[in-house]
């Protein structure tokens, strides 16, 4: 793969965010940091591809806990809640293409379809609700484990 096949995709990408920014109205600083977190999490998408056999599964997932782990910072750096920077950044990572297909397959009758479409966005879906899930129970225990040794000093 060249680097036009990374690179145009990470772009889509962070430009697709930057148009949620502002639909969602978040201001300026935050949308470069929300736009980059799309398209740097596109990057690590592509790139687990070859190390994952092209899995859908696994590549949604590390891209996932990628994007989590980047919010997490970002949030604690600039002293902001970490959805502000996860829901946007997230979008380009949500499987539309599957659910279109699922809901095409159920409306035109094709039963078998509808399933194996639907549990594999499923799984796509769920795949990247555990990296979240498990970044953010990490980075929560983290903290907790942090305070307590402070508290107990």
């Amino acid at each position: 793969m060249g680097l036009s096949d990374y690179l145009v995709p990470c772009l889509s990408a962070f430009a697709a965010c930057l148009g949620f920014c502002i639909i969602f109205n978040i201001r300026a600083p935050g949308m470069v940091i929300c736009s980059i977190g799309g398209g740097l999490s596109w990057l690590v998408y592509l790139l687990v591809g070859p190390l994952t056999g092209y899995s859908d599964l696994l590549q949604s997932f590390w891209a996932a806990v990628f994007l989590s782990a980047y919010s997490e910072g970002m949030a604690r750096v600039r002293k902001c809640p970490v959805t502000g920077y996860l829901l946007v950044a997230f979008l380009p990572l949500v499987p539309g293409g599957g659910i279109y297909s699922t809901m095409e397959h159920a409306l035109n009758g094709e039963s078998s379809l509808f399933l194996s479409t639907g549990a594999h966005t499923l799984g796509v879906a769920g795949a990247l609700a555990v990296g979240i899930l498990m970044v953010s129970s990490l980075v929560r225990m983290y903290s907790a484990l942090r305070r307590r040794r402070r508290s107990n000093l």
